[in-house]
């Protein structure tokens, strides 16, 4: 038996066909024992460490930091050490990935040929937060069913992962923390930890990115005089861009070509997942939408326009229950539900998030404002539960937060509708008698129209018009 072992990337619990490496605790050619951390990857949920499969000397690695890794892809090649502890033989930690032949030899999208490396003798890998394990042949594995979304629907697993500060040069901080870290442009060993046993937190990175106190060091003084000493050429005038000649006479242009428009730039993590959401959206919804105003004139005092939002689409959803429902396209069957499981879009830097307000139809405003605080929380720090972005009934896009009136918001299967909300304004409203300038408040509502009418949708609408124009 060979002590040649290579550790193909499992399903790391998301169900997606990719995730992306965000930092090595490793290097080619050291030595790792069983269950120590030897990679930390970006899926579209989350930073998420993997546990070194055993221990020995580490041959291969997949790629750098940024490069992406298919799911039963080569990850990692080690020589296992017969003298250092080692998994039990068929030993099972939970995760599995579910890639075909064809997808474990892929290529990385990166252009690194991650993935061309992957052997094509049936090695299967099992792996979890506590730690892999490499298994000889072919275990039937099933797969799970399609149950939710970061910006839609994704797989899902019953396994919990557990994350753990890690020490990677004399620095404890979690594999989140390291990518808001480098994200931010901070050397997290300059940073002043202050969490429990010396962590650094994210609260610690962000005030030393906002304070410039742990800006990178330069390159090493030797290297900068080098760099000193050797002679500069003359730097050109950027040239001006104009319509017109050098000899002042006007000239045709041209759209740019791919010489001056940029460098294409690879999708990860959770903008990759919204492109494939967004596209399988597109091409199995039939989107109708109408659009209207409520009128806030009578509200009295000042509201929690998005708790006002929330209470509205219940009362909606309590009058017209065919768009609190979700729809199967392929067994032409629809669920409707008692319950109202309302999705929230949080835009983010790094892409959408649909967390899920739960039981959103039992609450007060006070209980809606504190779950829409700690759902944008926790998508912020990346901490938010898989569960928390799964199941959700009908959602809401308050995209007036930004800018725009009325928009056609994506409907994602397998729920019917979603709500936009618009910018606030003030308009001119005819009444008996004159005029008057009025708070109103743009409506877009998006359903599928396989699975409800345009009566239904209708209704929809104006019983959600109704309860906002309420005084409170």
């Amino acid at each position: 038996m060979s002590n040649k072992k290579t550790f193909l990337l499992p399903d790391l619990g998301e169900g997606l066909p990719d995730a992306t490496i965000v930092e090595w605790f490793v290097k080619e050619g050291d030595t790792i024992r069983l269950d120590a951390p030897l990679v930390s990857m970006e899926t579209a949920k989350a930073v998420v460490e993997v546990p070194s499969p055993v221990s020995g000397k580490v041959l291969k690695l997949a790629g750098g930091p940024g490069d992406i890794i298919a799911t039963g892809a080569m990850l990692a090649e080690f020589e296992i050490d017969p003298s250092l502890p080692q998994r039990a033989e068929g030993q099972d930690t939970g995760h599995h990935h579910h890639a075909s032949p064809a997808t474990q030899n892929a290529a990385s999208p990166g252009g690194k040929g991650a993935g061309a490396d992957a052997p094509g003798n049936g090695d299967n890998v099992i792996a979890s937060d506590e730690g892999g394990v490499i298994q000889e042949s072919g275990q039937t594995r099933s797969e799970r069913a399609d149950s939710g979304t970061v910006v839609g629907a994704m797989q899902t697993s019953d396994a919990v992962h557990r994350e753990q500060a890690v020490s990677v040069g004399g620095v404890k901080a979690m594999p989140a923390v390291r990518a808001l870290a480098r994200k931010l442009g901070v050397d997290i060993a300059r940073v002043r930890p202050s969490g429990a046993d010396g962590v650094v937190t994210m609260e610690d990175v962000k005030r030393a990115a906002a304070e410039g106190s742990a800006k990178p060091e330069p390159r090493a003084a030797g290297a900068a005089a080098r760099v000193a000493a050797a002679p500069m050429p003359a730097a050109a005038p950027a040239a001006a861009r104009s319509t017109l000649s050098q000899a002042g006479k006007p000239m045709r242009t041209r759209p740019p070509g791919e010489s001056v428009s940029g460098q294409p730039e690879q999708l990860k993590g959770v903008r990759r997942n919204m492109a494939r959401v967004m596209a399988d959206a597109h091409a199995k919804v039939v989107p109708t939408t109408l659009v209207d105003d409520a009128d806030l004139h009578a509200w009295i005092g000042k509201q929690d326009i998005t708790a006002r939002l929330v209470r509205a689409i219940v009362a909606a959803c309590k009058a017209v229950p065919a768009l609190n429902a979700w729809f199967d396209g392929d067994k032409l069957t629809r669920t409707l539900h008692p319950h109202v499981d309302l999705g929230i879009a949080v835009d983010t830097d790094d892409g959408l998030f649909v967390p899920a307000l739960r039981n959103a139809d039992m609450l007060d405003a006070r209980g809606i404002r504190e779950g829409i605080n700690r759902l944008r929380a926790q998508v912020e720090d990346r901490s938010i539960p898989p569960g928390e972005l799964t199941g959700y009934t009908i959602s809401l896009s308050n995209f007036g937060m930004f800018a725009g009136r009325y928009a056609t918001p994506v409907v994602v299967p397998p729920c019917v509708a979603i709500v936009g909300a618009g910018r606030l304004c003030h308009d001119v409203v005819a009444v008996m008698g004159g005029i008057e300038v009025h708070r109103r408040l743009p409506i877009s509502l998006t359903f599928d129209h396989r699975a409800c009418t345009g009566g239904e949708a209708a209704r929809f609408l104006k019983a959600l018009i109704d309860d906002l124009a309420l005084p409170q």
